[in-house]
């Protein structure tokens, strides 16, 4: 085979990646179509659901994940029977769209979604943000202190470590040659690797039929891989700059994280950051990093817990030995 055969099967290799990428991504969209509304901010279109009545309660979804997420978790619906719950898809992920030729940082989308907010005439509410999201969470707070007015951050991940996996998903980010990677190899690679991320996602939890009912398909479309490989290259760098202004966050908060949590050491990241902020509660349960889809009921009493307290009044702090009960 000479060299041009072989350019040539590669070409040929790549359009056919290329159409697999293109119609699982339609079948996906197809097995789950939006479920909510959605509203135009600084050019993005935002897909948001919106459930419920009472005070406004935000939830914000973690990395590679989207707000149907919660839906599918059956968290939307118990938290609107007492909220007016607001879920976004976060730009690059669900059914939002993610302009190119922005730095999407956390407090830029910090910022978008306070417009939206606006726009949805809410004045005040709580945040609820997983993963990810809860750094988005903690930068809306910073920007708006009289617009949040609590915080419930779940599986977060709050200070610098060495993340090996970071650099090795970030490709798909990379301009020219990870537009190339999202649109053909890198979803077929990331379906192939599926089964152990999504293992190391609930371990020591067994994979609910919440989470396997979401189309796998979904979180591997091209716009939200490329959206997923920024924030991974994103994660470690953006930590370190924001944890210099944790403690400056005097707001009710309530972290909860899972002891056996394989992706933010529960009590490197949620502890710690525990015990710098002042006004925070510290919930440890059994299982792992997806607690939306196994500990809905402690998420929901969480959010009643910062719901119920006055602004400046701190948690009572409990003793060492009763920090790490559920």
């Amino acid at each position: 085979m000479d060299k041009r055969d072989k350019w040539m099967l590669a070409g040929a290799a790549l359009a056919a990646a290329f159409a697999v990428v293109h119609m699982k991504g339609r079948q996906a969209e197809r097995a789950l179509p939006p479920s909510g509304r959605f509203m135009e901010v600084d050019g993005v279109r935002l897909h948001y659901l919106e459930r419920g009545s009472g005070p406004v309660l935000v939830l914000l979804h973690g990395n590679a994940a989207m707000a149907q997420d919660y839906e599918a978790a059956g968290l939307v619906d118990r938290l609107a029977q007492r909220y007016r719950v607001i879920a976004f898809d976060r730009p690059g992920f669900g059914y939002s769209s993610r302009p190119r030729g922005r730095f999407w940082t956390v407090e830029h989308q910090a910022a978008l979604l306070l417009k939206a907010l606006q726009q949805l005439e809410v004045a005040d509410g709580l945040v609820l943000g997983h993963s990810w999201g809860t750094l988005v969470a903690m930068a809306m707070a910073r920007l708006a202190p009289g617009v949040v007015r609590g915080l419930v951050l779940v599986s977060g991940y709050y200070y610098p470590t060495v993340r090996l996996d970071a650099p090795l998903q970030a490709g798909p980010a990379v301009p020219l040659l990870g537009d190339l990677l999202r649109h053909t190899i890198s979803p077929l690679l990331s379906r192939l690797l599926w089964p152990v991320q999504v293992w190391r996602m609930f371990s020591p939890t067994p994979v609910p039929p919440s989470f396997r009912r979401l189309p796998k398909w979904l979180s591997l479309r091209p716009l939200q891989v490329r959206a997923s490989a920024a924030e991974s290259a994103m994660m470690v760098p953006t930590v370190a700059l924001m944890q210099a202004n944790y403690a400056g966050l005097v707001l009710p908060v309530v972290l909860l994280a899972g002891r056996g949590d394989k992706m933010a050491d529960a009590q490197h990241h949620s502890g710690r950051l525990h015990r710098e902020l002042l006004q925070s509660e510290l919930q440890l349960v059994d299982g792992g990093h997806m607690l939306q889809h196994f500990a809905q009921d402690e998420i929901v009493a969480a959010v009643d817990r910062v719901a119920a307290r006055r602004p400046g009044l701190a948690f009572p702090r409990p003793r060492r030995s009763d920090m790490c009960r559920t």
